[in-house]
């Protein structure tokens, strides 16, 4: 199992990293104490293979041998990785006055220039134990995205899952759509009486769409706009893209296409998902 844990000063981007570890499959726990680790991981194994969680001061031991004792007693089959995220007392500053939020140490009104630095010498602990180091001090939100991926998957590309769905217009356009294409004027399988019951995946609706060259037109400027623009889609820090494909009802022509060129891309992409929504209701 591969556990991950994200800690370091507040406002150094925990927040920012945990959700990146998620966009990257890991079941994500915000805020746990180090002391419920070990239950977490034992509780939750037999369903996720890859389990990452933040901590932050308020949920750290104050001694290095109880943090310790702690890792030790995680399961044999976790394979703990820590990340430790810091930046300079400066840009800490800075960033909590321009989000206006209080320091988790502030509360015992403690001002905020002592409560940063009281932070530094109480997350020691997790310092001396960390894998990957990271200052975040001149950072964008996306450059420290970038890095967290880089350190896990050893690669600087990011593994963007592109997902093809068909759908019908009278059922509304899908919400999460990134790209919309609209197939309602190519020929319809609907008005041919053996075709009308069938679907986009039965083989006599595909041979009658496939046979016409405006259908076999339209399929092949999809998967050139896709193939042109996915590069660049890969490098602006995305996770997910959808090219939704309808016509009338979501049955025939939609579900045709999204099929033929979600296939054709599984090929040489890693991460192809398809999807009909209206033959799944």
């Amino acid at each position: 199992m591969e556990l991950i844990i994200i800690s370091g000063r507040s406002g150094s981007g925990k927040s920012v990293a945990l959700r990146v570890v998620e966009d990257l499959g890991y079941y994500c726990v915000d805020n746990i104490p180090v002391n419920l680790l070990p239950s977490l991981v034992r509780s939750v194994s037999d369903t996720y293979d890859k389990i990452a969680v933040s901590i932050d001061v308020r949920n750290i031991p104050k001694e290095q041998d109880e943090f310790n004792d702690i890792l030790e007693y995680l399961p044999g089959f976790a394979n703990p990785t820590l990340f430790y995220l810091d930046s300079d007392d400066q840009t800490l500053i800075k960033r909590f006055s321009e989000t206006r939020r209080l320091h988790p140490l502030s509360i015992d009104s403690l001002p905020l220039d002592l409560a940063i630095k009281k932070e530094k010498q109480l997350l020691d602990v997790l310092v001396t134990r960390a894998d990957f180091m990271l200052d975040t001090t001149d950072l964008s939100v996306h450059q420290l995205a970038e890095s967290i991926r880089e350190k896990i998957l050893g690669k600087k590309d990011k593994q963007l899952i592109v997902t093809f769905e068909s759908f019908g217009f009278k059922h509304g356009i899908p919400k999460e759509a990134d790209y919309v294409f609209d197939a309602r004027f190519l020929p319809n399988p609907h008005w041919e009486p053996e075709l009308k019951p069938l679907n986009g995946l039965d083989q006599p609706v595909k041979d009658y769409l496939a046979s016409h060259s405006i259908v076999q037109k339209f399929t092949w400027q999809i998967q050139t706009f896709v193939q042109t623009w996915l590069p660049h889609l890969e490098r602006n820090n995305r996770s997910y893209l959808t090219i939704a494909i309808g016509c009338t009802g979501g049955q025939h022509r939609s579900v045709y296409l999204a099929q033929t060129i979600g296939e054709s891309f599984a090929m040489t992409h890693p991460n192809v998902k398809i999807r009909h929504r209206e033959q799944e209701k």
